[in-house]
C-alpha cells in the first residue's frame, strides 16, 4: 500500500488492485486542556498563593525588625545622655553650682547677693558649668619647645616692614637707627 499526498488530500493505492481510495482529511485539533495540564495549573496556583503569603509575612517581619532597630538606637542614645548627666552629677563643682542655682545655697564663708531688676525680680546668672567631656583641653607645650623657638627667633629675626632691608642694630646707643 502506497500513499501520496497532494495538498490536503490523501490518497492511498492498494498494490493488488491498483485502485485508489480517498481518505478523508484529518482535522487539526485546537489546543485542548488535558487532565495533566489542569493539575499542573492547579499546583502552580497553590504554590503561588502559599509563597505569596510567605513573602508577605517575610516583608512584614523585615519592617518590624527595622522599627525595632530604630527603637534600640533611640534608647541607646537616651542611655548615653543619662550616663553623661550621671557623670555631671558626680562632679562636685556641678553639684555646688546646682545647689546655688536651684536653692540659693552658698559655701561656708561666702556671701550671697541677689541682683534685682527694675521690677524687683532677681536676675538670672549667666555663668554655668559645662560637661567635663565637652571642655576643650589644650595640650601643654614643653618648656624646651618654647625655649628653642626663642633661640631660632634670635638667629633669624623678622624683617621690619618700615625699614625693610636694613640690618638690625648691633649696638644700643640710644639713637633711632
Amino acid at each position: 500500500m502506497t500513499t501520496s499526498t497532494t495538498g490536503t488530500r490523501i490518497t492511498a493505492v492498494t498494490p493488488s488492485t491498483g485502485a485508489s481510495k480517498r481518505i478523508p482529511p484529518v482535522r487539526e485539533r485546537g489546543p485542548r486542556i488535558t487532565g495533566r495540564a489542569a493539575l499542573l495549573v492547579l499546583i502552580v496556583a497553590v504554590l503561588t498563593v502559599s509563597y505569596g503569603s510567605s513573602l508577605k509575612a517575610f516583608l512584614q517581619q523585615r519592617s518590624h525588625i527595622a522599627e525595632l532597630k530604630e527603637q534600640i538606637a533611640e534608647r541607646e542614645a537616651s542611655i548615653q545622655a543619662l550616663e553623661r548627666e550621671k557623670r555631671r552629677w558626680s562632679d562636685p563643682a556641678f553639684v555646688a553650682q546646682e545647689g546655688h542655682r536651684r536653692f540659693g545655697y552658698v559655701m561656708p564663708g561666702e556671701t550671697s547677693y541677689v541682683v534685682l531688676d527694675a521690677d524687683g525680680q532677681p536676675l538670672e546668672s549667666g555663668a554655668t558649668l559645662h560637661d567635663p567631656d565637652e571642655v576643650v583641653k589644650e595640650e601643654p607645650t614643653a618648656w624646651w619647645t618654647t625655649a628653642w623657638a626663642s633661640v631660632e627667633l634670635a638667629g633669624n629675626p623678622p624683617v621690619d616692614k618700615n625699614g625693610a632691608g636694613k640690618p638690625p642694630a648691633s649696638e644700643i646707643d640710644g639713637t633711632q637707627e
